[in-house]
């Protein structure tokens, strides 16, 4: 089977953002960057549900065009499940929209929060016990779609090591 796409999934401040263009350089194929960082640098991060449906939905546009050239696997930083998981942390529910989604990509990535809590103007759950929770409704995520993944850990190269062991 053809991995079409690879879904970077976690926390903040977990190296997604930084995994995510050497990855796509290493296959040499499209990054879908973190809509949902885009749209709180625009809009602010006072969200409503409306807003992150709308970020799930923009994300999902932006990865079925990057499909559709056929260039695999899409590289993307995060995907409507992760948008679903910042409902739960920010709403404790989330619109039926989400669950109704079936974008899912062919492997998901779970990073750990091995790494420390950098604040960027953006993020919001940097305390321990918040960080957690996040890693856990994350992982929650994953499996109820019973979707394949698999974690990343590491510290600097050892975090790149291990990407690259599970994705070549």
């Amino acid at each position: 089977m053809t991995v079409r796409s690879i879904c970077l999934h976690g926390p903040e401040s977990t190296g997604k953002s930084t995994i995510g263009p050497r990855l796509a350089a290493q296959f040499g194929t499209p990054l879908i960057g973190e809509y949902g960082r885009d749209y709180a640098e625009m809009h602010g991060t006072d969200f409503a549900m409306a807003d992150l449906v709308s970020i799930a939905k923009g994300h999902d546009m932006l990865t079925r065009e990057a499909l559709a050239r056929g260039r695999y696997p899409v590289i993307l930083d995060t995907d409507p499940l992760m948008t679903a998981v910042w409902a739960d942390m920010l709403f404790g529910w989330r619109d039926p929209w989400f669950d109704a989604w079936q974008g899912c990509a062919d492997l998901y990535l779970l990073f750990d929060i091995d790494l420390p809590w950098v604040e960027d103007g953006t993020r919001m759950f940097g305390r321990t016990a918040e960080r957690q929770r996040f890693f856990d409704l994350s992982k929650a995520e994953l499996e109820r779609r019973g979707v394949p993944w698999r974690l990343v850990s590491g510290v600097g190269e050892a975090r790149w090591d291990r990407v690259m062991r599970v994705t070549g």
